[in-house]
């Protein structure tokens, strides 16, 4: 096994980004919240629907005591807005179970709406300093090079957690920290596309840079295009009620202009069958 801790470890403590949730005091709450904007979104697209979030709502029982629709109002442009409506579950669940306390054990953030088992680990870890090996896509591809000689990783599997759990230093602080610096890695300098193997503190230590940077293929499901997909008919929707001062539209003046009008009432339909919309007497509304 390459020895990556000692110069991740450093790397990360002289070059990580300053970000909201890695700063002293930010609260668990912050970094569950954090964790569900940070799914399949851009770390500069999060931070300032973070702050405003974090204002209006600074503990789980404030956005408890909120209407759903709020929070898909409040969730606005960052995609996916059923993540809006499973954080609102959540903290609902975290007030009545948990006495708005967000919980550290693992088995209790997996039983709360929304939560998988990255984020779960995520909170543990990042926001009680507890030691579980945590792997996202960043974490995913330093794992794949450094260890296994690989270009790009393969498909999700327990493989990466059981390679990540062999390197974690034993103290837990420490645990915490390389969970961070690998991820970091990932995120800025051993990227996708364009890894920067000329400043990586684990240069030496990479199988893949020792194997000369064989493409070794890349078995990731590629995600759908956006443009013309339901998911960008989806988006219109949801705009078209979050802009109108009473989160209401009549059916007949749901983005009218949209140029598939099966698509658009396809849209439509799913999210009235997600839970993000409600269809009655005519109108189109965001749930009560």
């Amino acid at each position: 096994m390459p020895d990556l801790v000692r110069p991740l470890v450093q790397w990360y403590r002289e070059h990580a980004r300053d970000l909201p949730w890695r700063r002293a005091g930010f609260g668990a709450w912050g970094v569950l919240v954090s964790e569900f904007m940070l799914q399949q979104t851009p770390v500069s697209r999060v931070i300032p629907h973070l702050e405003a979030w974090l204002s209006r709502w600074p503990e789980p029982a404030d956005l408890a005591a909120d209407a759903p629709a709020e929070a898909v109002r409040q969730w606005a442009n960052l995609g996916y807005p059923r993540r809006a409506l499973w954080l609102h579950r959540a903290a609902v669940e975290i007030r009545d179970r948990h006495d708005g306390v967000v919980p550290r054990d693992v088995d209790d953030l997996l039983a709360l709406s929304g939560i998988g088992d990255y984020t779960a680990r995520a909170v543990a870890v990042f926001a009680y300093g507890d030691r579980h090996p945590v792997v996202d896509t960043n974490t995913r591809r330093v794992l794949a090079r450094t260890v296994s000689g690989m270009s790009q990783p393969g498909p999700p599997s327990k493989r990466d957690l059981e390679a990540m759990t062999a390197l974690l230093p034993a103290d837990r602080g420490e645990a915490a920290v390389f969970n961070a610096a690998t991820m970091e890695l990932g995120a800025v300098v051993c990227t996708s596309r364009s890894p920067r193997c000329e400043v990586c503190p684990v240069a030496s230590a990479c199988a893949w840079r020792a194997a000369g940077y064989p493409d070794t293929g890349d078995t990731r499901r590629r995600q759908a295009r956006y443009e013309g997909s339901d998911r960008q008919a989806r988006g219109a929707v949801l705009k078209a009620l979050r802009d109108d001062a009473t989160h209401a539209v009549p059916l007949t003046d749901v983005i009218p202009e949209w140029p598939d009008a099966q698509q658009r009432d396809r849209a439509i339909d799913s999210l009235v069958t997600d839970g993000l919309a409600d269809a009655s007497g005519g109108m189109l509304r965001l749930p009560a």
